[in-house]
């Protein structure tokens, strides 16, 4: 299947209702709106394909792009490569995908963690801290959380949005996996007030690290007594 055809047919299934969600969570107009589903079943048909993968990253559509996370072979990236994809990236679905389907098995992707979260590229810093996210839920292993949280005091009110989202993982994180350092993340969740008033659906958490925190560990609390 060539580029071209794929394109004809993400274009076939353009969806006026996800083509404005995208655009109102700050999509360029390269997209046709596909809904995610239909995204999933293409790549399910062509399965992994790794050379169609980078060529459809580089029509920078958006639908193309997260077709090509699906099909890619993230072990036949070069660190430079995957450097280069995160880079490129430039649309918040995007960011989201690149890091649940090509960063998340990708070996050793803790060797970008330090340089990216220090980039000036807002994606590649988005993936920077929800790697240091990830590392705190896991062990925090040769971390410093106390300079961590002096850190986040200090950067994260000036971030953007974009980098702001996983850095408040990152803080959530600390204060629910090390309860040495709970009351400090609660503290500073308040002080910063980030996402404090973030929309949130019936039945869902809010993503405001106070509100976070006391819920996951209330809900480990309770899971222990059962």
């Amino acid at each position: 299947m060539q580029v071209q055809d794929i394109l004809k047919e993400l274009q076939s299934l353009s969806n006026a209702a996800t083509l404005k969600h995208n655009k109102k969570s700050g999509a360029h107009d390269n997209q046709y709106g596909v809904k995610l589903g239909d995204i999933r079943k293409i790549a399910a048909n062509i399965k992994t394909n790794h050379a169609l993968a980078l060529e459809l990253w580089q029509t920078n559509n958006i639908d193309a792009k997260l077709l090509a996370c699906l099909i890619i072979k993230p072990t036949a990236l070069s660190p430079k490569e995957v450097t280069a994809l995160v880079e490129s990236i430039d649309f918040v679905g995007e960011a989201d995908w690149f890091t649940s389907y090509i960063l998340k098995d990708y070996p050793n992707k803790d060797q970008f963690r330090e340089s990216w979260m220090k980039s000036k590229n807002k994606w590649a810093a988005r993936a920077g801290w929800s790697l240091m996210a990830s590392k705190i839920a896991q062990g925090a292993e040769g971390l410093d959380l106390d300079k961590l949280l002096d850190q986040l005091e200090k950067e994260m009110p000036i971030a953007v949005p974009e980098v702001q989202w996983t850095m408040n993982y990152a803080l959530a994180y600390t204060g629910i996996h090390h309860p040495a350092y709970r009351a400090r993340a609660l503290a500073l969740g308040e002080k910063l007030g980030i996402l404090r008033d973030y929309p949130v659906s019936k039945g869902c958490t809010s993503p405001f690290a106070p509100i976070w925190i006391n819920e996951m560990v209330k809900r480990a609390e309770q899971t222990k007594k059962k």
